[in-house]
């Protein structure tokens, strides 16, 4: 007499969130890519070997000797070698010492780099010389 109904049980479909996924990996890859850690160009010596440390400063010296520094991602900032200790002690506080990232041009004189090193030896910043990654032909 009756007829009985079957619901059809609901289905989901990943193939749409697979695709979502997919474009937003591309969209972060690409976005990452992008992104410059230091915008004064600054054309850096060549290290055989990378470190992945992470610094919470960052000094940087172009080929025409001028000095910039910057704390955390704030942009970098022209200061003087009478004002660095000071720039940078602002982010030293009891618990951490302060970890500063040197970008030198390599056009730099060797003793400009001495003078920072000494800087931050004095006030006890760590300090790391950042270089660029071995080329592919070496």
């Amino acid at each position: 007499m009756f007829k009985r109904r079957t619901k059809a049980s609901p289905t989901f479909n990943m193939a749409s969130m697979t695709d979502i996924i997919f474009l937003l990996l591309i969209f972060f890859m690409i976005t990452s890519t992008m992104v410059s850690p230091n915008a004064i160009k600054v054309l850096l010596p060549q290290g055989k070997k990378q470190t992945t440390a992470k610094a919470t400063a960052r000094v940087v010296i172009d080929k025409d000797l001028n000095l910039y520094a910057a704390t955390g991602n704030d942009p970098e900032e022209p200061v003087t070698l009478e004002e660095l200790p000071q720039v940078l002690g602002t982010q030293v506080n009891d618990s951490t010492e302060l970890f500063v990232s040197l970008y030198a041009d390599e056009a730099v004189p060797y003793k400009n780099i001495v003078e920072i090193l000494s800087i931050a030896n004095e006030n006890h910043f760590k300090m790391v010389l950042a270089t660029r990654p071995p080329s592919q032909n070496d």
